[in-house]
């Protein structure tokens, strides 16, 4: 049985429903800190227990039986995130998973400017330190995120943010599918020795936000400039909007971070496991856009 934590998150469910595209349902669990919002899962046939980051027993008993265990990285950051990866981490050890697949991210570092990266690490860490078969998949950045960062730019015309470098910029839906595939066939994977590995899945083209600017214009049929601001001038806007200060820093993180090449990787991974090419950022967006999103 394959164990998806986090099915109720937005790449958690996307993933189980791959998964089910690929095995009978009574092959694939969910745990979920809230089961009733999983319901429809277990309608399906799917296993549905709870399981909370917070909550050893519950992790115990969710992962009971399972041979694959996904764990999702936690909505948490800092220490309490990679407090509640070490649990999953143990718990999955403790009743005998036999693989355990993290979500990681391409930059994963414990010198990252951007903190999460800095999470990221650290859970790889403890994954390699519990003597089971691992299989860390470095995601590369979500796509979403270029949406978000979008913000007023929509409306003004123009893209102020601070100095950048290449991403690569990836579609929650491809790295649903890639990650199904080698969960249910184990690709990529062919012998034992393999299995304690990193797996980048990144988009096959990085664009920085000059690049970002023109594919928004192309989308959109108007010009979006772009404007390159001080850290402190993006870090002080974000705080007068509103944002709290820590999540301003943590934003800052992925400029710093990108301007160092950490997310411009390009791996073959991703293609090889989806059998085409990955979504692209201009047809990505060319929808994101399309319905406001």
């Amino acid at each position: 049985m394959i164990i998806v934590t986090g099915a109720n998150g937005q790449l958690g469910r996307a993933i189980v429903e791959e998964l089910l595209k690929r095995m009978p349902a009574d092959q694939v669990g969910v745990s979920v800190r809230d089961p009733e919002k999983a319901q429809d899962l277990a309608r399906r046939g799917v296993r549905v227990r709870r399981g909370d980051f917070d909550d050893a027993p519950s992790l115990s008993q969710s992962f009971e039986g399972a041979s694959q265990v996904l764990l999702i990285s936690s909505n948490s950051g800092g220490e309490n995130a990679v407090r509640q990866h070490s649990a999953a981490i143990d718990a999955a050890k403790g009743v005998g998973v036999g693989r355990i697949l993290y979500t990681s991210h391409v930059g994963a570092s414990s010198h990252s400017p951007f903190s999460p990266m800095i999470d990221h690490a650290a859970t790889e860490a403890a994954l390699k330190a519990s003597g089971v078969a691992f299989t860390v998949l470095r995601n590369g950045f979500y796509a979403s995120t270029v949406s978000f960062l979008l913000g007023r730019a929509l409306t003004t015309g123009e893209l102020a943010l601070p100095e950048d470098g290449p991403v690569s910029w990836t579609t929650h839906a491809d790295l649903a599918e890639a990650t199904a595939v080698l969960l249910a066939t184990n690709a990529l994977l062919p012998t034992k020795d393999a299995e304690n590995r990193v797996v980048n899945l990144t988009a096959s083209q990085a664009f920085d936000f000059q690049a970002v600017a023109s594919l928004a214009s192309e989308v959109l049929g108007r010009p979006i400039v772009r404007a390159v601001v001080t850290d402190e001038a993006f870090l002080s806007g974000m705080v007068s909007q509103g944002v709290p200060e820590v999540r301003a820093a943590m934003t800052l993180g992925i400029f710093r971070a990108s301007r160092l090449g950490q997310f411009a990787l390009i791996d073959p991974a991703l293609p090889r496991l989806l059998g085409r090419p990955p979504v692209l950022l201009g047809p990505y967006l060319r929808t994101a856009l399309a319905l406001g999103k």
